[in-house]
């Protein structure tokens, strides 16, 4: 959920006059850590090796 606010953000963000590039660039980071994060927690959860 917070990954797709994130993108909902940005896009809201990347439409205001004038465009905050700035802020743009903090929440897109934000929003690739977040990708991480979740991508990490699945291995986790989901390993390709058998245990």
């Amino acid at each position: 959920m917070e990954h797709a606010d994130l993108d909902a953000l940005i896009d809201r963000t990347a439409e205001q006059q004038p465009v905050d590039e700035l802020m743009i660039r903090r929440l897109k980071k934000r929003r690739l850590a977040l990708r991480d994060h979740i991508s990490r927690l699945e291995l986790v959860l989901d390993p390709k090796e058998p245990a």
